[in-house]
């Protein structure tokens, strides 16, 4: 978890991969409306994320339902976001990927067709309310070094 930028997808894409495990982009949960919001520049509200956030938690249930392992990408930056993807739930863990603005800002400027951009950076770090009882990690080390922590604290 984090904000635009902070390397959900890159580092969950290698941590899926180093334990074989399936990956799941949130991003891809979004709506058609709220991609466009998005691109546009507008964040997203309490009530754009409803339907997101539900359709993330059942993806969740239905790995754990399965017994099957799952790293899932989302930014949850609010502590009711977080609660809404595990309510009723037992066996999940976030991580919460830290880096510093300017490297948050960079990254977004070279993401040219992803609908997070630069401009919405600010309304993330304003909504964003970091996690108590995550992993918290610094996201600006190198996928292998991220990997590698969140192995070993979590003993996979």
């Amino acid at each position: 978890m984090g904000v635009a930028g902070s390397g959900k997808t890159t580092f969950g894409r290698a941590l899926a991969a180093a334990l074989q495990w399936p990956f799941v982009d949130a991003d891809d949960y979004h709506s058609p409306q709220n991609v466009a919001k998005m691109r546009s520049g507008t964040p997203l509200t309490d009530a754009d994320r409803v339907p997101w956030l539900a359709s993330l938690h059942a993806r969740i249930v239905r790995a754990l339902d399965r017994r099957e392992p799952l790293v899932l990408a989302c930014s949850a930056l609010k502590e009711q976001y977080r609660r809404a993807l595990v309510d009723g739930t037992a066996r999940v863990r976030f991580v919460y990927l830290t880096a510093p603005e300017s490297t948050l800002r960079e990254r977004l400027a070279t993401r040219p067709d992803h609908f997070a951009r630069p401009n919405l950076l600010e309304s993330q770090l304003a909504t964003l309310e970091p996690p108590a009882d995550a992993l918290t990690i610094d996201a600006t080390q190198r996928p292998e070094q991220v990997v590698q922590q969140i192995r070993r604290e979590f003993g996979l």
